[in-house]
């Protein structure tokens, strides 16, 4: 990638603008402590080994550096392949913006293609398209889009067991959204939406019911049975999956019944980078392709019979009349879904499967072993893929003193759940060893 730095002249004419002097005025305000602190003590012309061990001892400094950690909650840390940075760092990707004039962007919009067609594998849908932010948003997108197809009903329901960030984000969405109501369906023993309540709260109002795949407490929900209770009613189906990996192990949403499918990607070839950036995965059916929002690139044939990408669909704000826009989405996090592209076609499905697996055998593994000394118990009975909900009396208080031994060994559930005082949600992938959860073990214990 080129970069081009400001010239003395451009930061001149950028000082005199604000009314500075220079650099170091313009930063005067900030405490000379800090900005001691901020220095790396570099000498110019060293060599890279050099640089490299002066970093690595300056982030070795970072208390959490060497921690283990068993959370998860939305964020997994997974093993990335080397071929999928290779990749996304090729100028021509890493530079690339959105594609105004996109038929004259044909890598990019062949990226796109890829992407599109891999999701809706992954989900099993029969349309996806490549312009979601994340899968909080994408979840929210869904649901507007649901009301778009059901025009005439303005009730949405909404599982309590569904990522509580993602319900804020829907709520947020809906807030702006004339007469739509969101009412949430609470949790069984099991873990998954409460099938009777579910049942009560369906009616000829509802437009769409929406459930995590695995849910925020990692159990899968029973995508058939529900489907088939809204579908009765004449109401959409909408899945949300925070941890795609999982998609490797467990039945695709699509052949479950739903009728809208989103996940976060960031599993995919993503990091976890303080929680960022992510990138959203939305598919649905073809029936309802022009009420999806964002973007979608399809693949023809010029004059001449060459293959070629085209934008076939872009029913944003920037495209079209803002009142006939879907969506006003203005990015189509083109470098995340690059990633996620890459890292699906190098594993293949026969070693997404694999790597699936491997974190069910993980989790599994930690949730048996934490539960045989007796102080912790599954609070839920339902299936799970990597994370799992423990129960035990004074759990926030082993939590924080596991981490006083280096071990963020859960997210205690409180805050988000008061009636889940003594529970807290672990997360165990394939990149934890056996000796990780037994550390674990000896912490909680």
């Amino acid at each position: 990638m080129r970069f081009i730095p400001h010239t003395p002249d451009d930061i001149r004419a950028m000082l005199e603008v604000v009314g500075v002097g220079s650099v170091a005025e313009l930063f005067a305000d900030v405490p000379a402590e800090l900005r001691a602190r901020a220095q790396v003590n570099l000498p110019p012309g060293v060599a890279e080994a050099a640089v490299r061990a002066r970093l690595e001892a300056l982030a070795a400094r970072c208390p959490g550096a060497h921690w283990l950690s068993f959370l998860g909650a939305g964020a997994y840390a997974h093993t990335v392949p080397a071929v999928v940075d290779h990749i996304l760092q090729r100028a021509e990707f890493y530079s690339a913006y959105t594609p105004y004039q996109p038929e004259v962007s044909q890598g990019t919009l062949q990226a796109i293609f890829e992407f599109q067609s891999l999701v809706a594998m992954l989900f099993d849908q029969e349309v996806a398209n490549a312009s979601m932010y994340d899968g909080a948003s994408a979840a929210a997108e869904a649901v507007l889009m649901a009301l778009r197809v059901r025009p005439k009903r303005r009730r949405v329901l909404v599982s309590r067991a569904l990522h509580p960030q993602y319900r804020q984000v829907i709520a947020t969405y809906l807030a702006g959204a004339s007469e739509a109501e969101v009412v949430e369906i609470g949790f069984d023993a099991s873990g998954t939406i409460a099938r009777a309540a579910l049942a009560g709260a369906l009616d000829d109002r509802t437009a769409a019911v929406v459930v995590g795949y695995p849910n925020f407490f990692g159990v899968l929900e029973p995508l058939e049975e529900i489907a088939t209770a809204a579908h009765a009613q004449g109401a959409l189906v909408i899945s949300a999956t925070p941890e795609t990996l999982a998609l490797g192990a467990v039945k695709a949403p699509g052949s479950g019944g739903v009728d809208i499918t989103v996940g976060e990607g960031q599993s995919l070839g993503g990091t976890l980078s303080y929680g960022g950036p992510g990138v959203g995965l939305f598919a649905t059916r073809a029936e309802h392709v022009r009420l999806m929002p964002g973007r979608l690139v399809g693949e023809t044939v010029d004059g001449g019979g060459r293959r070629g990408y085209v934008l076939t669909l872009a029913t944003r704000e920037q495209h079209i009349r803002r009142e006939k826009a879907t969506s006003n989405i203005c990015t189509n996090q083109g470098l995340m879904a690059l990633a996620v592209t890459v890292h699906l076609a190098a594993v293949g499905r026969a070693g997404l499967r694999a790597l699936a697996l491997a974190n069910v055998k993980r989790a599994h593994a930690a949730a048996t072993a934490l539960c045989a000394g007796g102080r912790w118990r599954r609070r839920f009975s339902g299936p799970v893929f990597n994370e799992f909900v423990l129960a035990g009396s004074a759990a926030g208080a082993a939590v924080a003193a596991a981490q006083a031994h280096g071990v963020l060994a859960g997210l205690p559930l409180h805050a988000w759940y008061p009636e889940l005082e003594d529970c807290f949600l672990v997360c165990a992938t394939e990149m934890h060893s056996e000796a990780d959860i037994a550390r674990l073990v000896e912490v909680l214990q």
